[in-house]
């Protein structure tokens, strides 16, 4: 085999000659070596040199059911064997229609209708062109704008990134697509009015929806889209009542309620769909990542019956597709996943253990650099502050010093792989598998209390 560090050496300077990592600042690995996973297993993952990393993000809120099932890597190889591809413009093939079939099965209210994807951005994409060319079919052209929260990621293709609340992430892009307007989220960690009664400010926020759809003109607006836990800016849940409201709003309005559950979805909140678990039933499901726990992958815009409904009259057409949606091996282990679901329980195993992992993260309050600590199921960020007290965040020096310069390279050398990122206010992101148990928030927790103890004498 050679010597291994020669061979980490060379496959680190190939990543940095060759592999243009996704957001990512290259010039960063000029002369350091690039971070190099080789292998996973359960909530673990292992670098090239052999040591081991506690998994606390899931790749990227993905891999819900945990690394190393090889009862996924052998589905995949079977389906290969047998039909590796096949597109589903115009044809079907049997695990495609399977596995709509059984997402049909889990959507709430009547979205029967399944379009593939490949990932969660072309979900967002496909979800807004539907709601524009509906609007068309149904003789209200005007309507095509779309609605969203300030500091949201909903993806990176031009519509879903116009859909995006980050200003920072579209001024490189801009112009994009017009029609895309921005309303409050629910952080009510900073909330600017009700900060200290939840229902009221879930009746606030919601109801600026309703003022963003009346002074575009409700007859323009066509879609709002909303995670049930908004992920940039570090895990906002939504306050009781909130989703019920809008729900009304956009029922008034006859505006579509798109819920964007590309993390949400597949157990990262303990039910299949995080609508259940907030009970709301929305127009269309944009999801992705933990279908298949991210073995291969596949994304989908589930779509209820009513707006199908014009699609399947005459000659209309939805004048839209991607090469690889349905893919026959990603559908197949997408199904094969979900049964690890249903025999292991997983959905449960995070109902029962998510106030835990909460409350084993809310030690970390006795911090000073600790502000929040918020989230639901096996999804929660915990904001860093300056001041407790006045909830004065970190200036962009110290944010580029402190949570770039230290505090990320700090907690994957102490073995916790998670986000630390300043999307919105400087947040620490957790999601691990759905697998981890007491024994992992435990270990999340130490590295945390250690890094972010020295991470406060940096300020």
């Amino acid at each position: 085999m050679g010597n291994p560090i020669a061979v980490t050496q060379d496959l680190s300077k190939t990543a940095y000659d060759h592999l243009w990592m996704h957001f990512t600042r290259m010039s960063s690995y000029e002369n350091t070596p690039v971070p190099t996973i080789v292998r996973g297993e359960g909530t673990y993952i292992y670098d090239d040199k052999g040591k081991r990393y506690l998994d606390g993000l899931a790749g990227l809120f993905v891999v819900n059911a945990g690394h190393g099932r090889k009862e996924l890597a052998e589905v995949a190889y079977r389906q290969a064997q047998e039909l590796a591809f096949f597109p589903v413009w115009s044809y079907a093939h049997p695990k495609a229609v399977e596995l709509a079939e059984r997402l049909a099965g889990y959507a709430p209210g009547d979205l029967n209708k399944v379009f593939f994807t490949t990932g969660g951005g072309e979900a967002v994409e496909t979800a807004w062109k539907l709601a524009k060319q509906y609007y068309k079919l149904k003789g209200k052209p005007t309507k095509y704008k779309v609605i969203s929260r300030a500091v949201a990621y909903h993806g990176t293709p031009q519509g879903a990134l116009s859909i995006t609340g980050l200003p920072a992430l579209k001024a490189p892009f801009e112009p994009l697509v017009p029609g895309a307007h921005k309303v409050p989220n629910t952080n009510i960690y900073r909330a600017p009015i009700h900060g200290d009664d939840p229902e009221a400010f879930g009746r606030w926020c919601a109801d600026q929806i309703e003022q963003q759809i009346l002074f575009e003109g409700a007859d323009t607006v066509a879609a709002v889209f909303l995670e049930p836990v908004q992920n940039a800016g570090g895990c906002f849940p939504p306050p009781p009542g909130y989703f019920q409201r809008v729900r009304e709003i956009c029922d008034t309005y006859d505006v579509l309620l798109v819920s964007d559950e590309t993390i949400c979805a597949f157990g990262r909140l303990g039910t299949m769909f995080a609508c259940d678990k907030f009970d709301y039933v929305p127009d269309m499901i944009t999801c992705a990542k933990g279908m298949t726990s991210g073995y291969s992958p596949i994304g989908a815009c589930i779509v209820s019956d009513r707006i199908a409904e014009p699609f399947y009259k005459g000659n209309n057409t939805f004048l839209h597709g991607y090469t690889f949606g349905g893919h026959p091996v990603s559908s197949a282990v997408a199904l094969a996943n979900l049964d690890i679901f249903d025999k292991e329980g997983l959905n449960q195993h995070v109902l029962d253990n998510e106030s835990a992992f909460l409350k084993t993260l809310q030690k970390l309050h006795d911090l000073p650099i600790v502000g929040d600590v918020r989230g639901n199921g096996y999804f929660y960020g915990i904001e860093l502050v300056k001041d407790k007290v006045t909830k004065e965040s970190f200036t962009d020096e110290e944010t580029e010093r402190v949570l770039y310069g230290f505090l990320s390279r700090a907690l994957f050398e102490n073995g916790l792989y998670c986000r630390a990122d300043d999307r919105g206010d400087p947040v620490v992101q957790l999601a691990p598998p759905l697998t981890a148990d007491q024994g992992t928030f435990d270990e999340i927790e130490g590295i945390l209390r250690s890094v972010l103890t020295e991470a406060w004498t940096k300020l």
